[in-house]
């Protein structure tokens, strides 16, 4: 396998949507499919954690140049919340930090679920886990927290777009939720969890997470690595990558031209960043309009 590999061409600019396995970090992921498209120049756009499986979006060759610039603010998980215990990483990989006596777990109404979740949609003030990626004095919390500091992170702002309970499991002195999340980049869905058990008064934790959807690409489309292996051929390649993650803006041949040499364009009047398309419907720059003109942030294919 290994030879193979070596004598496979690379498939040229693109993005692959994966459906990343369970156990595995984003950048195992990475390493993976490195060896999978016969490329050394593979990034990934946002963490997965690695108890979390789904949606992963990955560059590959020139299209590593657009993950700094995708939107991918708006994200859905299916998520399993476990009440009735609390872990020291808001998730079930963690050591419990306290278990909730049989009686108040029994007393948690389906109302008072109701109410909880309710409070934690919306435009809240989250705490993220300790042993989040955010970094605090220049290294990640979570690195500080297995060398043995205390990691004290502040609120800050997301959005849970949507918060919706699915079932509910109560099996003695077992309480599982199913719910839909739907929420801004930076919300930690194990943190809410933690608060979510937090204000029920039993303690919670993160038994199981899925991403379902990270900006405009889905489960629908992603491919696990073992799909890969198969068949390693791009989800997108990068003239459809743009098409599908920016708005479009289509020039004539002198401007896709002027914009290959990165110069300056007339304005498209589109807000925020778009692709700019040569009339042989090649994508050459992403660009935002600027000072009354084009201007490109992303030369993708330069003269």
């Amino acid at each position: 396998m290994p030879e193979e590999r070596r004598s496979r061409p690379a498939p040229g600019p693109g993005l692959l949507v994966v459906d990343k396995s369970p156990g595995m970090t984003s950048h195992d992921v990475v390493a993976r499919v490195r060896g999978i498209m016969g490329t050394r120049k593979v990034g990934h756009a946002g963490t997965l954690d690695p108890m979390a499986t789904g949606v992963l979006v990955l560059g590959v060759e020139r299209a590593t140049k657009l993950l700094g610039h995708l939107a991918l603010d708006r994200k859905t998980y299916l998520a399993t919340f476990a009440l009735g215990s609390a872990t020291t990483t808001d998730d079930v990989e963690g050591e419990r930090l306290s278990t909730a006596d049989p009686s108040a777990l029994a007393a948690v109404t389906d109302d008072a679920i109701a109410a909880g979740i309710a409070a934690l949609t919306g435009e809240i003030e989250q705490v993220p886990s300790a042993v989040s990626a955010v970094k605090v004095a220049g290294k990640r919390a979570y690195a500080r927290v297995r060398s043995g500091e205390e990691v004290d992170l502040k609120a800050r702002p997301v959005t849970v777009h949507r918060f919706d309970l699915l079932a509910i499991r109560r099996e003695g002195d077992h309480l599982e939720l199913d719910a839909v999340v739907e929420c801004s980049s930076g919300t930690y869905v194990r943190a809410l969890a933690r608060d979510l058990g937090r204000a029920l008064g039993v303690g919670g934790h993160l038994a199981a997470l899925r991403r379902t959807t990270v900006g405009p690409f889905t489960l629908a489309a992603a491919r696990t690595l073992e799909q890969l292996e198969a068949d390693p051929t791009l989800s997108h390649d990068l003239d459809s990558a743009v098409a599908a993650a920016f708005p479009r803006y289509d020039v004539d041949a002198r401007a896709a031209k002027s914009v290959q040499y990165g110069q300056q364009i007339r304005a498209s009047g589109i807000e925020g960043t778009y692709g700019v398309f040569a009339p042989d419907g090649r994508a050459v720059a992403l660009a935002v309009d600027a000072g009354g003109v084009s201007r490109s942030i992303v030369v993708l294919a330069p003269a």
